[in-house]
């Protein structure tokens, strides 16, 4: 058996104990497992960190959301459906934007919007409204384009179903030019206008 010296001696223990540190890194490269969840310093302690749009599951939480109408001076009237939290200015791009002779002066346009709430954008020289103008008016006549269904269908000879069709003509061809555009919504001919004209009315 051979002789080692000291100095062979002292690189084979050196050799020996790099193998072994070798092997140990590669066992817990190996095996070791990733962390459950993200974690932040915060004041010297570790806490866990979770994404604001996922719940404990790791599931991606569906944001609530909300259903306005907008209408007056705007490219596309109609019904919205927006995210919870929405302001006005998010309801009137979601229409597409302003017609050019809108009048946003008095609008709120920083206002957090509700479900069910109304945006009504006025023309120059209308009198501003932030969202919950009536149709009625002082002279007890009903402005047939910002009046909701439950206003048109109070009307004589207007039911549930034809106040919706006047809804959904102006929202297809925009704010009503006047009365006498009645008669183009299917439904109202010259005998249920002769009874509506005096009753209503348009900006």
């Amino acid at each position: 058996m051979p002789e080692f010296t000291r100095r062979e001696k002292a690189l084979l223990l050196a050799l020996a104990a790099v193998s072994l540190l070798a092997v140990f890194l590669a066992y817990r490269a190996f095996f070791a497992e990733a962390p459950d969840a993200a974690f932040k310093l915060e004041s010297g302690n570790a806490v866990p960190v979770f994404n604001e749009s996922e719940d404990l599951s790791g599931e991606v939480l569906e944001k609530a959301r909300i259903v306005v109408h907008v209408a007056g001076a705007v490219k596309n009237p109609g019904v919205y459906e927006l995210e919870e939290g929405s302001r006005v200015i998010d309801a009137v791009e979601a229409a597409g934007g302003y017609m050019p002779e809108a009048d946003v002066s008095g609008i709120n346009l920083a206002k957090k919007l509700q479900d069910e709430d109304k945006i009504y954008v006025p023309e120059q020289g209308e009198v501003p409204g932030t969202g919950d103008a009536s149709g009625s008016s002082s002279d007890g006549r009903v402005n047939i384009n910002t009046a909701d269904l439950q206003e048109l269908d109070k009307l004589p000879g207007i039911g549930p179903a034809l106040a919706q069709r006047i809804i959904d003509y102006r929202n297809q061809h925009g704010p009503f030019k006047s009365v006498e555009e009645l008669k183009n919504v299917s439904g109202i001919g010259e005998k249920r206008f002769e009874e509506l004209k005096n009753l209503v009315k348009v900006n």
